[in-house]
Protein backbone atom coordinates (compact mmCIF):
# COMPACT_ATOMS: atom_id res chain seq x y z
CA UNK A 1 0.00 0.00 0.00
CA UNK A 2 2.62 2.38 0.70
CA UNK A 3 5.05 2.01 -2.43
CA UNK A 4 1.96 2.19 -4.08
CA UNK A 5 1.39 5.21 -2.51
CA UNK A 6 4.72 7.03 -3.28
CA UNK A 7 4.62 5.57 -6.71
CA UNK A 8 1.52 7.76 -7.69
CA UNK A 9 3.18 10.69 -5.72
CA UNK A 10 6.03 10.08 -7.70
CA UNK A 11 3.94 9.85 -11.41
CA UNK A 12 2.41 12.94 -9.61
CA UNK A 13 5.48 14.88 -9.62
CA UNK A 14 6.99 13.71 -13.00
CA UNK A 15 3.61 15.22 -14.51
CA UNK A 16 3.82 18.03 -13.00
CA UNK A 17 7.27 18.54 -13.69
CA UNK A 18 7.22 17.91 -17.82
CA UNK A 19 5.96 20.92 -18.84
CA UNK A 20 9.13 23.00 -17.14
CA UNK A 21 10.96 19.86 -18.49
CA UNK A 22 12.84 22.84 -20.60
CA UNK A 23 12.61 25.51 -18.58
CA UNK A 24 15.11 27.62 -16.57
CA UNK A 25 17.07 25.96 -12.74
CA UNK A 26 14.60 26.74 -10.31
CA UNK A 27 13.62 25.37 -7.09
CA UNK A 28 10.25 24.21 -7.93
CA UNK A 29 11.57 22.52 -10.80
CA UNK A 30 14.42 20.70 -9.37
CA UNK A 31 12.39 19.43 -6.15
CA UNK A 32 9.74 17.86 -8.71
CA UNK A 33 12.41 16.06 -11.19
CA UNK A 34 14.10 14.62 -8.07
CA UNK A 35 11.60 14.20 -6.25
CA UNK A 36 9.75 12.12 -9.04
CA UNK A 37 12.43 9.28 -8.97
CA UNK A 38 13.14 9.60 -5.12
CA UNK A 39 9.80 8.64 -4.59
CA UNK A 40 10.11 5.82 -6.65
CA UNK A 41 13.06 4.83 -4.66
CA UNK A 42 11.24 5.40 -1.69
CA UNK A 43 8.64 2.96 -3.24
CA UNK A 44 11.57 0.13 -3.67
CA UNK A 45 12.44 0.43 0.01
CA UNK A 46 9.08 0.09 1.23
CA UNK A 47 8.28 -3.09 -1.45
CA UNK A 48 11.21 -4.90 0.18
CA UNK A 49 12.92 -4.86 -3.55
CA UNK A 50 16.33 -5.44 -4.32
CA UNK A 51 18.88 -3.28 -2.75
CA UNK A 52 20.20 -2.57 -6.30
CA UNK A 53 16.96 -1.11 -7.72
CA UNK A 54 16.87 1.31 -4.72
CA UNK A 55 20.22 2.02 -4.86
CA UNK A 56 19.61 2.34 -8.60
CA UNK A 57 16.97 4.51 -8.49
CA UNK A 58 18.33 6.84 -5.41
CA UNK A 59 21.40 7.40 -7.90
CA UNK A 60 18.62 8.12 -10.26
CA UNK A 61 17.40 10.98 -7.73
CA UNK A 62 20.84 12.28 -7.41
CA UNK A 63 21.29 12.50 -11.51
CA UNK A 64 17.92 14.35 -11.64
CA UNK A 65 18.55 16.99 -8.95
CA UNK A 66 22.27 17.70 -10.74
CA UNK A 67 20.92 18.05 -14.23
CA UNK A 68 17.88 19.94 -12.69
CA UNK A 69 20.99 22.90 -12.18
CA UNK A 70 23.30 24.41 -14.74
CA UNK A 71 26.85 24.42 -15.05
CA UNK A 72 29.49 21.94 -16.00
CA UNK A 73 30.27 20.75 -12.74
CA UNK A 74 26.33 19.86 -12.39
CA UNK A 75 26.40 18.12 -15.68
CA UNK A 76 29.13 15.55 -14.31
CA UNK A 77 28.16 15.17 -10.79
CA UNK A 78 24.71 14.11 -12.86
CA UNK A 79 26.90 12.34 -15.35
CA UNK A 80 28.55 10.36 -12.91
CA UNK A 81 25.66 9.36 -10.31
CA UNK A 82 23.64 8.27 -13.84
CA UNK A 83 26.59 6.12 -14.65
CA UNK A 84 26.94 4.52 -11.42
CA UNK A 85 23.43 3.83 -11.69
CA UNK A 86 23.19 2.04 -14.22
CA UNK A 87 26.13 -0.03 -13.25
CA UNK A 88 23.62 -0.86 -10.28
CA UNK A 89 20.67 -1.77 -12.89
CA UNK A 90 23.67 -4.04 -14.42
CA UNK A 91 24.16 -5.99 -11.34
CA UNK A 92 20.90 -6.23 -10.55
CA UNK A 93 20.07 -7.96 -14.02
CA UNK A 94 22.87 -10.35 -13.16
CA UNK A 95 21.78 -11.35 -9.94
CA UNK A 96 18.24 -11.65 -10.34
CA UNK A 97 16.79 -15.78 -9.67
CA UNK A 98 15.95 -16.31 -13.26
CA UNK A 99 19.64 -14.62 -15.03
CA UNK A 100 21.12 -17.49 -17.40
CA UNK A 101 24.08 -17.15 -20.10
CA UNK A 102 22.13 -15.24 -23.03
CA UNK A 103 20.92 -17.93 -26.11
CA UNK A 104 20.87 -17.47 -29.54
CA UNK A 105 17.80 -15.27 -29.12
CA UNK A 106 19.99 -12.63 -27.46
CA UNK A 107 22.67 -12.20 -30.12
CA UNK A 108 20.60 -10.24 -32.14
CA UNK A 109 19.82 -7.65 -30.17
CA UNK A 110 23.14 -7.34 -28.26
CA UNK A 111 24.74 -7.01 -32.11
CA UNK A 112 22.17 -4.02 -32.49
CA UNK A 113 22.69 -2.29 -29.15
CA UNK A 114 26.70 -2.78 -29.94
CA UNK A 115 26.42 -1.53 -33.34
CA UNK A 116 24.08 1.69 -31.98
CA UNK A 117 26.22 2.37 -29.14
CA UNK A 118 29.78 2.33 -31.29
CA UNK A 119 28.05 4.61 -33.72
CA UNK A 120 26.90 6.71 -30.82
CA UNK A 121 30.46 6.90 -29.43
CA UNK A 122 32.10 8.03 -32.83
CA UNK A 123 29.41 10.29 -32.91
CA UNK A 124 30.44 12.03 -29.68
CA UNK A 125 34.03 11.45 -29.55
CA UNK A 126 34.22 14.82 -31.70
CA UNK A 127 31.06 16.24 -30.31
CA UNK A 128 31.65 16.10 -26.85
CA UNK A 129 35.24 18.16 -27.01
CA UNK A 130 36.61 18.48 -23.19
CA UNK A 131 33.56 16.15 -21.69
CA UNK A 132 34.31 13.09 -24.54
CA UNK A 133 35.63 10.97 -21.82
CA UNK A 134 33.01 10.84 -19.04
CA UNK A 135 30.82 10.44 -21.66
CA UNK A 136 32.24 7.83 -23.66
CA UNK A 137 32.41 6.00 -20.30
CA UNK A 138 29.07 6.85 -20.04
CA UNK A 139 28.26 5.13 -23.25
CA UNK A 140 30.51 1.88 -22.53
CA UNK A 141 28.51 1.73 -18.98
CA UNK A 142 24.70 2.67 -20.36
CA UNK A 143 25.68 -0.37 -23.44
CA UNK A 144 26.99 -2.62 -20.12
CA UNK A 145 23.38 -2.55 -18.66
CA UNK A 146 21.72 -3.04 -22.04
CA UNK A 147 23.72 -6.10 -22.10
CA UNK A 148 23.13 -7.29 -18.85
CA UNK A 149 19.02 -7.27 -19.59
CA UNK A 150 19.89 -9.85 -21.87
CA UNK A 151 20.70 -12.46 -18.90
CA UNK A 152 16.96 -12.31 -18.25
CA UNK A 153 14.34 -14.51 -20.12
CA UNK A 154 13.03 -13.01 -23.38
CA UNK A 155 11.19 -10.84 -23.24
CA UNK A 156 11.07 -8.86 -19.99
CA UNK A 157 9.55 -5.79 -18.68
CA UNK A 158 13.33 -5.04 -17.45
CA UNK A 159 14.41 -4.91 -20.84
CA UNK A 160 12.38 -2.44 -22.40
CA UNK A 161 12.89 -0.33 -19.33
CA UNK A 162 16.62 -0.79 -20.24
CA UNK A 163 15.50 0.16 -23.65
CA UNK A 164 13.70 3.21 -22.88
CA UNK A 165 16.62 4.80 -21.14
CA UNK A 166 18.82 3.91 -23.83
CA UNK A 167 16.30 5.61 -25.83
CA UNK A 168 16.04 8.98 -23.30
CA UNK A 169 19.65 9.23 -23.10
CA UNK A 170 20.38 9.23 -27.02
CA UNK A 171 18.02 11.95 -27.29
CA UNK A 172 19.69 14.14 -24.53
CA UNK A 173 22.82 13.19 -26.21
CA UNK A 174 21.64 14.70 -29.82
CA UNK A 175 20.18 17.77 -27.64
CA UNK A 176 23.61 18.77 -25.82
CA UNK A 177 26.02 17.70 -28.67
CA UNK A 178 24.89 16.69 -31.86
CA UNK A 179 22.39 19.50 -33.03
CA UNK A 180 23.75 23.37 -33.00
CA UNK A 181 22.29 26.01 -30.88
CA UNK A 182 18.94 27.12 -32.51
CA UNK A 183 17.91 23.96 -33.96
CA UNK A 184 14.24 23.59 -33.97
CA UNK A 185 14.64 20.11 -32.18
CA UNK A 186 16.07 22.01 -29.24
CA UNK A 187 12.26 23.18 -28.28
CA UNK A 188 10.72 19.91 -28.06
CA UNK A 189 13.55 17.31 -27.52
CA UNK A 190 13.62 18.08 -23.46
CA UNK A 191 10.01 17.41 -23.37
CA UNK A 192 10.54 13.69 -25.55
CA UNK A 193 13.84 13.37 -22.85
CA UNK A 194 11.42 13.84 -19.65
CA UNK A 195 8.78 10.50 -20.69
CA UNK A 196 11.06 8.30 -21.80
CA UNK A 197 13.24 8.81 -18.72
CA UNK A 198 11.27 8.25 -15.86
CA UNK A 199 8.65 5.83 -17.78
CA UNK A 200 12.18 3.88 -17.53
CA UNK A 201 12.75 4.23 -13.60
CA UNK A 202 8.71 3.39 -13.12
CA UNK A 203 9.21 0.60 -15.18
CA UNK A 204 12.29 -0.47 -13.52
CA UNK A 205 10.23 -0.42 -10.08
CA UNK A 206 7.33 -2.40 -11.45
CA UNK A 207 9.23 -5.28 -12.18
CA UNK A 208 11.59 -5.72 -9.78
CA UNK A 209 9.75 -4.81 -6.91
CA UNK A 210 5.58 -5.31 -7.98
CA UNK A 211 6.00 -8.03 -9.97
CA UNK A 212 9.38 -9.69 -8.97
CA UNK A 213 10.24 -8.60 -5.50
CA UNK A 214 13.34 -9.46 -3.97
Amino acid sequence: MLASLLFAAGAACALAYWPLAGGAPSAGRSALKTGSTAALAVAALAAGASPWLTLGLALGALGDFALSRRGEVWFQAGLGAFLLGHLAYAVLFLTRPEAALPGAAALLPAAVLLAFCLVMARRLWSAAGPLRGPVLAYVAVIAAMGLASLALPLPHPGQLAALLFIASDTALAVELFLIPPGHPARRWLPFAVWPLYWLAQALFLASFAFQNPG
